[in-house]
């Protein structure tokens, strides 16, 4: 190839290129290489196309290739360059400076701006590397480039240039070398000379960056200073030079002149600079003024944290203040930043550090020194180390220790004060006084100038006794000699304020000294307290705030507590009590359990009258200390201000219990004193009496001790006068024979209420004679003497001294009054005294009542007076007016309400028993109390009204008659000579039911109304006593009181007949009914005499005589229901169904029954059904009535009684009725939870089966409500033996085993205590207790105890053939478990036989012989037996006695069926037996036997699986699990034999659903088989 070939392909390949065909242009390249192998242009395109392909290796090669071929060729090194740039290989990026070097030389001659770009990526290059001296070379080499351009040459980008240059060397001088460093210098002054405008801002910058610059290098000084001053001179404005050499002064440590000017100019410029702060500090230090020294050194520091020269001068300053801890902050501060500064600060700062921790006296401080000595390695050498050392071994009260120290010290250097003082230390923690003196002394003499040994001998001579004390050559000398040689220690002050306070007496220099002492060190409390306390008592109340208020403004939360304390007191005395709790709060947080502060806090509290926190806080102080008298005070005064008077008497007797204290005494008498006022109005008059007895003898204590106070005597005397409101029979009290003026006058002595008033009469003159212008005294004295003249004048000694008593009264309250008129009180208590009978001064007692209005016009109690006032003169319009007012000053209020219901009762209105109603309910009152009670019984005796919505509401709503009773129960208490209330109360009682507390109320009216003349209400009141007696079971007594009447009256002629009838004396009762019947005038009256006549004669068995006389009552114009519904029950007694249905007949025609009446009609309809034997109509009635009447209780508690004995099928639905009548009514709900557990065990429920709803649960809830009924413990028992038998169904053991003869022996406890009427149930319950146990006990295998049972049982009753047939049974059972299957004898059976017949009513014996029969293969016996029990069974009527025959049979005869017996005849009694049970009504286990008969003949048939799966597949029917379970085992057998795979499965899975585990071993076997 040519020339001419070779460029047409170079061509080629530069067009490839421009095309980004990079690897065609490789083509042409290699084309001309194989021509050429040197030419320079085909190696630089094979650069460029290989580098483009991202071959580099290639590239490169390519590049130095054409390189070696003409190194002085532009193009290959730019390729190489940018090949370089844009890789990201290592070895190409260090290579490139190389390249930029050789570009650099060759743009030199040729191109200046590829030059200047190209120094300007190496400068970048050498940066990034942080090669700063060939950034610097690289730099001044363009600079170079730049000046050699003469006078071409651009000033401005010259001096960019060169300010460039510093930027990029500035901001890493530490990294520098001193070449790089004067490279910037030259820099700076280079680009400072080419800057024009001087003075300006541009220069001004490159000034201070060039100072900035100097300041960082140590060797250039002298330059740095040249450079300020030249700045300051052009710029006296700026601070940053003066800042830089402040700065260089600082860390050189001068102190100089020139140092101190340079910081006082800097603090003119920038009062804020902390260098000048530091600076300043420094030179304060260095002239001796530590407290500025401190000031400014803290102040600089807190923004130059980091200067270490700061630190340690703020450290001496800090030891020479006596500042240690603050000392040992610092240097720790400092020695943070150890490395950064000098070693020698460093060392200066560890000695600091020891010494301030020494000197601190604190265990823990000392510690530390120890370990930092330990840590130093010249400490052995060192004697002020070894010093330090010894010290801190003192602190830790390591007294051998520091002897040991102190005596090497001392041997090595024996005229060294350091160590002398030592040995003075160590003698005083040794306690040798003359020994520390005399080592003191000579360490004095070693160091004259050394102020904390003077010191040390100054406190050393204050501790030694009062003599040093006083000695002012000693103690005071040498303290003031310390004062002036170190007038920065603060204990030397306080020490000499010690002796100024205690010794000289002058406070005000004491108080001088403490208050420097506090200056000096704030932490010393003593001295701050000491001064405030010195300010106060010299009335410098400012002085002492001041001081106060500065230690509170710097105080940490949780520190200056007595500051806190004292500031809170300064508050508490001047009145300002919010502001003194919340300082005593804080002083608290600093100190918890100083009680002192509680106190005060308690006093802040109370003063403020916050009850309940002071109440905490004196609590909290009797807690910290229990020994405090007047913490415990406090508590108690405080609730008894709340009105807690028992808790605050209870307090009060602990104070008394210590010591005799009159504030205590005094309080416990006002608690005692307040809770019998409190018992008085509940009219517990008891206990007011025994309070009023106590208080009596706790403030008679308190007289014996301080007879002076007429406080003590007046709250006697309220004591005395307190017995005033209750009855005289009750108000004996217990008074000390020195109170009472008799003999002995060291012991109690029983007075009664008039001698009680005497005595109070005497406290109150007591209290005169020592207070005779108080006004509240003849107030009291005059209340006292009217208390007196009301008490029963059969108690007063003589009647004829109640006027002079009133006028005494009149008289003492006319004195207050006198002495104050201003008091309404008093005003309104001589209205009443002179209201009072005997005196009837009503003009009088009309112008005080007005005059206490005038006086106070919201004063309740005088209006109320004043309307009684106009009522008693019959003046009834402005009585009730005056009333009006009363009640709306005060709605509460319960006389005014009295007098508007009096007069409610004189003008006839209907409102009257509302307004006594509502007195009851604003308090007790006897006047409100008796009309409420009048107004009630008037209310129920008129029988006429009860269907009103007046007596709904008055007596029903309002719950009348308990209220009522309650009240009147009060009123009995306190006033027990008033006979009405005693009749009224009896009355009510009977209405509650209250038989026992009737008769009471009826005995006490009938003994006062004995010794009076009305005879017709002492008739009365003996026919209620009789009718309250009878109502009890006193009949004879009931006898006696009706016998004591006239007999005149109906009701008590009746009484009189029901009390015979009750006795027995059936024709005493006879004869009284008839001459009852001859008083009689209604026809109701006569009907009921005659329905009461008729069963009297059926109780002597005349019951053609009963009849006659029910059916002359049923004729009568107005019949009574009663008669009716005895004539029905007599028909039913005596089976007679025409008779019964005829009587209740007509009894529903009397139309729609109400209240009890409803129950008694379906009961009677539900027996008259049972006796026709329609069992399932029994139910259905009962449940229609329930329709009718569904919030009635009763007949929920009716169905469910009659469920289980009439349709036990709906067990389930009987236990809800009897839930539901648990719920409805609280008293039918106790019978009906019984009904209920009875139902849960007929339908076979157990805890197995249902944990919260199981006959055990509801038969315990039933024994809680009703303890004393004895059909619960049966149930009960039941319940148990019903757990026992699942127990041992399920395979588990019985867990209430045992419990037979406990419960047995509870039933007959409670049937020896049931009415004589319910006697005969309740002894065929316990009947049939006995079976139970018995049963109980054989199922457990206790047939020996059995036994035993019916033994004992027999010996107590020996004609009791059901006991003989429990006693045979178990011999019967003992007997066949002994013989092991031997055939009984036939006398046995024979035996057994006799005593069944002998049981002749109980269809479970002849159940029991069948079954002995059955065992002893004697079927047809057995046969014979069941169809005995079925007879018997329909003869009583015994619906479930038939089922249970019939289904036995029918076991009894399957049981051969089963056994493929031949013949029909057991198959036929099978079918003959189960088909009557269903007639009789639903009966699963009649299906289930028609079923296994069927299964017996055919057991493969179609009919076989459907009767079976009629009782598997039947959930809605509510079978028994037992018989279905039984159903799906012959069903299974079934599908089995028939191979019925499917049916299988889905039998075992209905099987799985209902938890037959026995069916799902069962078919396990099976197919295991």
């Amino acid at each position: 190839m040519s020339n001419k070939e070779v460029k047409s392909a170079l061509k080629n390949a530069r067009d490839a290129i421009k095309n980004k065909e990079f690897k065609e242009a490789l083509k042409h390249c290699k084309a001309v290489l194989k021509l050429e192998k040197n030419n320079y242009n085909a190696w630089v395109f094979i650069g460029v196309a290989a580098s483009e392909l991202e071959q580099p290796d290639q590239a490169q090669t390519a590049y130095r290739k054409a390189l070696e071929l003409e190194p002085e060729q532009l193009l290959a090194w730019q390729g190489l360059a940018n090949l370089y740039e844009k890789s990201e290989i290592t070895d190409y990026k260090v290579q490139l400076p190389k390249v930029y070097e050789k570009l650099i030389e060759l743009y030199e001659s040729s191109d200046k701006t590829k030059c200047h770009e190209v120094i300007m990526k190496l400068a970048d290059i050498y940066q990034t590397e942080n090669n700063y001296l060939q950034v610097a070379r690289v730099w001044q080499r363009l600079i170079k480039l730049k000046e050699g351009e003469g006078e071409d040459a651009d000033k401005a980008e010259l001096l960019e240039l060169w300010q460039q240059m510093t930027r990029l060397l500035s901001d890493s001088m530490e990294e520098q070398d001193n070449e790089t460093q004067q490279h910037l210098i030259v820099a700076f002054e280079k680009a400072m000379a080419l800057t024009d405008n001087v003075p300006g801002e541009e220069h001004r910058k490159l000034s201070a960056n060039y100072i900035k610059c100097l300041s960082q290098l140590p060797h250039e000084e002298g330059k740095l200073k040249v450079a300020c001053e030249a700045m300051l001179a052009l710029y006296p404005s700026q601070t940053d030079p003066l800042e830089i050499l402040c700065a260089h002064y600082l860390k050189a440590g001068v102190c100089s002149e020139d140092a101190a000017r340079c910081f006082s100019r800097l603090m003119e410029l920038d009062p804020g600079s902390s260098l000048c702060q530091l600076g300043l500090g420094m030179r304060a230090l260095e002239e001796g003024k530590c407290e500025d020294s401190i000031k400014y050194l803290a102040q600089g520091l807190k923004q130059m944290r980091s200067s270490l020269v700061g630190w340690c001068s703020l450290a001496q300053a800090q030891l020479k203040m006596h500042r240690y801890s603050d000392c040992v902050t610092s240097c720790s501060q400092g020695l943070k930043l150890g490395g950064s500064g000098d070693q020698a600060l460093g060392v200066t700062m560890v000695r600091m550090r020891l010494v301030a921790l020494v000197k601190t006296g604190d265990e823990q401080r000392a510690d530390e020194a120890l370990e930092i000595l330990a840590q130093l390695s010249d400490a052995k050498n060192d004697p002020v180390l070894l010093c330090l050392k010894g010290r801190a071994y003192l602190q830790k009260g390591q007294v051998d220790l520091a002897h040991q120290v102190s005596a090497e010290l001392l041997a090595s250097h024996p005229e060294l004060a350091e160590s002398l003082a030592l040995r003075g230390l160590v003698h005083l923690a040794q306690g040798q006084h003359p020994l520390a003196e005399q080592s003191l002394l000579q360490a004095v003499v070693q160091s004259p100038d050394c102020g904390e040994y003077y010191f040390l001998l100054g406190q050393l001579y204050w501790d030694m006794g009062e003599e040093s004390r006083r000695d002012r050559s000693k103690a005071h000398t040498h303290l003031l000699k310390a004062a002036k040689l170190d007038p920065y220690l603060g204990s030397v002050f306080r020490y000499l304020g010690l002796y100024y306070r205690d010794v000289a007496g002058d406070r005000g220099r004491a108080r001088g000294c403490f208050k420097r002492a506090f200056e000096l060190d704030s932490s010393d409390a003593e001295s701050g307290a000491a001064s405030v306390d010195l300010s106060m008592e010299l009335d410098d109340m400012d002085a002492a705030l001041a001081v106060l208020q500065s230690v509170i403004q710097r105080a940490t939360p949780g520190s200056a507590k007595w500051a806190w304390m004292r500031r809170g007191l300064y508050h508490l005395k001047m009145g300002q009590h919010p502001q003194a709790c919340a300082d005593l709060q804080a002083a608290l947080r600093a100190d918890p359990q100083d009680w002192v502060c509680w106190e005060c806090l308690g006093e802040a509290y109370l003063n403020r009258r916050s009850f309940t926190a002071a109440l905490k806080a004196f609590a909290k102080a009797q807690l910290l200390n229990p020994s405090s008298i007047y913490s415990l005070y406090q508590m108690a005064a405080i609730k008894q201000s709340l009105g807690k008077f028992k808790e605050a008497a209870a307090e009060y007797l602990q104070i008394t219990a210590r010591e005799d204290y009159v504030p205590a005494l005094k309080g416990l008498g006002e608690c005692l004193l307040s809770l019998a006022k409190g018992f008085l109005e509940d009219y517990r008059d008891g206990g007011a009496i025994d309070l009023i007895q106590r208080a009596i003898h706790h403030l008679f204590r308190a007289v014996e001790l301080r007879p002076d106070l007429s406080c003590l005597w007046k709250l006697l005397g309220d004591a005395c006068s307190a017995v005033s409101a209750v009855a005289p029979c009750r108000a004996g009290v217990l008074v000390p024979g020195a109170l009472a003026g008799l003999q002995p006058s060291d012991k109690g002595h029983l007075l009664n209420q008039e001698h009680t008033l005497r005595v109070g009469e005497r406290c109150y003159g007591r209290a005169l004679k020592l207070m005779p212008e108080s006004s509240s005294l003849w107030y009291d004295l005059g209340l006292n003497y009217h208390h007196q003249a009301c008490v029963n004048p059969c108690v007063q000694m003589e009647e004829s001294s109640t006027p002079i008593l009133l006028e005494k009264a009149l008289q003492c309250v006319k004195k207050a009054v006198k002495l104050n008129s201003c008091n309404h009180s008093y005003w309104n208590a001589l209205g009443v005294v002179a209201m009072s009978k005997g005196l009837e001064n009503y003009a009088l007692a009309q112008h005080s009542f007005i005059k206490s209005v005038q006086v106070e016009p919201n004063n309740v109690v005088a209006w109320t007076n004043l309307g009684a006032l106009y009522l008693k003169k019959d003046n009834i319009e402005l009585s009730h007016e005056a009333f009006k007012v009363a009640q709306s000053l005060e709605p509460l209020y319960v006389n005014c309400w009295i007098g508007q219901a009096l007069i409610a009762e004189t003008v006839g209105s209907y409102d009257t028993m509302d307004l006594f109603r509502h007195t009851t309910e604003l308090s007790t009152h006897t006047e409100g109390v008796k009309g409420y009670a009048y107004w009630v019984c008037s209310t129920l005796l008129d029988k006429s009204n009860r269907d009103s919505e007046l007596y709904r509401y008055n007596i029903v709503q309002m719950n009348a008659v308990s209220a009522a009773q309650v009240a009147l129960s009060k009123y009995t208490e306190r006033i027990q000579t008033d006979p009405d209330t005693f009749i009224m109360l009896g009355f009510l009682n009977e209405h509650l039911q209250l038989k026992k507390q009737a008769v009471l109320a009826y005995q006490r009216a009938v003994e006062l109304l004995q010794s009076m003349p009305s005879v017709e209400l002492l008739a009365f009141s003996l026919g209620s006593y009789g009718r309250a007696l009878c109502n009890t079971g006193q009949f004879e007594a009931a006898v006696r009181a009706y016998s004591s009447t006239p007999l005149e009256e109906l009701h008590d002629l009746v009484g009189l007949a029901l009390s015979y009838f009750r006795l027995g004396l059936i024709p005493e009762s006879i004869s009284a009914y008839e001459k009852a019947l001859t008083v009689a005038s209604g026809e109701k009256d006569k009907a009921s005499i005659l329905t009461a006549l008729a069963l009297l004669q059926h109780r002597l068995g005349n019951v053609d005589s009963a009849k006659t006389l029910l059916f002359k009552c049923s004729m009568l114009k107005e019949p009574v229901a009663e008669s009716l519904l005895c004539l029905c029950a007599l028909g039913l007694v005596h089976r007679d169904g025409t008779l019964a249905t005829a009587a209740l007949s007509e009894l529903l025609k009397q139309g729609r029954a109400t209240g009890g009446a409803v129950e008694q009609r379906c009961l009677l309809t539900c027996t008259l059904l049972a006796l026709q034997g329609n069992y399932s109509g029994v139910q259905r009635e009962a449940s229609r009535a329930i329709h009718s009447n569904p919030g009635n209780p009763s007949l929920w508690a009716l169905l469910s009684r009659l469920v289980p004995q009439y349709c036990p099928r709906k067990a389930d639905g009987g236990a809800t009725a009897g839930h539901v009548a648990c719920l409805s009514s609280i008293t039918q709900g106790k019978r009906a939870l019984l009904y209920s557990g009875v139902n849960q065990l007929a339908s076979g429920r157990h805890s197995g089966k249902d944990l919260s709803r199981n006959p055990l649960k509801t038969m315990q809830r039933a024994v809680l409500l009703c303890p004393d009924d004895p059909a619960a413990w049966a149930g009960l028992m039941a319940a148990c033996h019903t757990e026992n038998t699942a127990c041992s169904i399920s395979g588990s053991a019985p867990g209430r085993r045992g419990l037979e003869q406990v419960l047995m022996a509870i039933v007959s406890e409670k049937v020896r205590n049931v009415e004589v009427l319910e006697r005969p149930l309740a002894q065929a319950l316990e009947g049939w207790v006995l079976q139970q146990a018995v049963t109980g006990l054989t199922r457990a295998g206790h047939l020996e105890e059995a036994e035993t049972l019916c033994s004992q049982v027999l010996r107590a009753s020996p004609e009791h053939p059901a006991v003989v047939l429990l006693l045979r049974q178990v011999q019967c059972e003992r007997l066949l478990l002994s013989s092991a299957g031997t055939a009984l004898p036939a006398s046995v059976l024979q035996q057994l036989s006799s005593t069944v017949l002998d049981n002749h009513t109980s269809v479970v014996a002849w159940h029991w012989l069948a079954e002995v029969c059955r065992s002893q293969g004697l079927l047809v016996q057995a046969v014979l037996a069941y169809r005995q029990s079925l007879q018997l069974a329909s003869q009583l009527g015994l619906h479930s006695g038939k089922v249970a025959s019939l289904l036995r049979l029918a076991v009894l005869a399957l049981g051969p069926c089963m056994a493929n017996f031949p013949g029909d005849e057991w198959k036929e009694l099978v079918v003959e037996a189960t088909t009557e049970a269903l007639k009789l009504g639903p009966s699963p286990v009649a299906l289930l036997l028609q079923a296994l008969l069927q299964f017996s003949t055919k057991m493969a048939a179609r009919e076989t699986r459907r009767l079976l799966e009629r009782l598997v597949y039947a959930p809605s029917k509510g079978y028994p699990e037992t018989v279905v379970s039984v159903a799906r085992w012959y069903l299974l057998r079934h599908l089995h034999a028939k191979d019925d795979l499917e049916l299988m499965d889905t039998l075992v899975d209905q099987a799985k659903v209902s938890g037959d585990n026995r069916l799902l071993q069962f078919h396990a076997r099976l197919t295991s088989g």
